[in-house]
């Protein structure tokens, strides 16, 4: 497949109004490794013949199918670890007592394959078990992603033994899962009960999403320009109650928005409380 500095530019530009990722200079290699096959048998020979079919043909699907393979990425259970135990340990006794008598809402923005939401419903669980009637009302969790094909994957909660062996202990491995034979496993259903899955592209409205009292938006925002990061991170803010928390991806930091978040030290681990 061709990539000439033309056709890339354009295709950087594309991609950045679809959905906000910002393509290094150097990527080429990514967009030829996740966009060789689709290209293949759609006979298109460059990035800028993909660039303007797609302006071409809006309606042949082939727009979602591109943001759909720059955009998948299979990602890990429990995940640097820490986020989850700070969720058990310090901000779901918190949520609970400034919110009595509320069920607690969770948003797990970008959450690709599902391990994170999935992953926040076992961290419930467990909180559960060792906290037995403190979460009365109970908790929701909504799962959001670009990605159709990646949603329609989450909701069936069945994964094979490569994506469990990513971060997954043996005991949670068999206490949340069923067997399925041929080397796959099923989430059981008071984890998968708890969490709703929905199509969202974090560039659009957040007014149908209600208010939270926690959001994970973690590993997305590096793929953003500084502008559209800050521009998230006010649109999130908004969806926070204040007092609520968020959990960014480990190598991420919020700079700047004094004014809406309050860095909060968790040792180990940085989370962040909307004012």
């Amino acid at each position: 497949m061709s990539t000439g500095n033309l056709d890339f530019e354009q295709f950087r530009v594309f991609l950045e109004k679809a959905c906000g990722i910002l393509l290094g200079e150097n990527k080429q290699y990514l967009v030829s490794s996740r966009l060789n096959k689709l290209m293949e048998q759609q006979g298109i020979k460059s990035l800028g013949e993909l660039v303007q079919r797609i302006q071409t043909q809006p309606r042949s699907g082939l727009r979602e199918q591109v943001v759909d393979a720059m955009t998948t990425n299979e990602t890990l259970w429990f995940r640097d670890t820490y986020p989850f135990e700070v969720l058990k340990n310090k901000v779901l006794p918190e949520q609970i007592k400034a919110n009595p008598g509320q069920r607690l809402r969770i948003w797990s923005a970008a959450c690709s394959s599902g391990q994170e939401p999935y992953s926040i419903s076992m961290a419930i669980d467990e909180f559960e078990r060792s906290n037995i009637g403190q979460l009365k009302m109970g908790a929701q969790i909504v799962a959001t992603d670009l990605s159709g094909s990646m949603l329609a994957n989450c909701k069936t909660g069945e994964y094979d033994s490569l994506a469990i062996a990513r971060g997954l202990s043996q005991e949670r491995l068999q206490r949340y899962f069923d067997p399925k034979g041929a080397g796959r496993w099923a989430i059981k259903a008071p984890i998968r009960s708890r969490v709703e899955f929905r199509a969202f592209n974090l560039l659009d409205s957040y007014a149908s999403l209600g208010k939270f009292d926690i959001v994970f938006c973690r590993n997305v925002l590096i793929y953003f320009s500084a502008q559209v990061k800050k521009d998230i991170l006010m649109r999130i803010h908004g969806t926070l109650k204040p007092g609520g928390y968020l959990f960014l991806g480990a190598s991420e930091a919020l700079n700047g928005l004094p004014d809406h978040y309050q860095m909060v030290q968790c040792s180990p681990g940085i989370i962040y409380q909307a004012k």
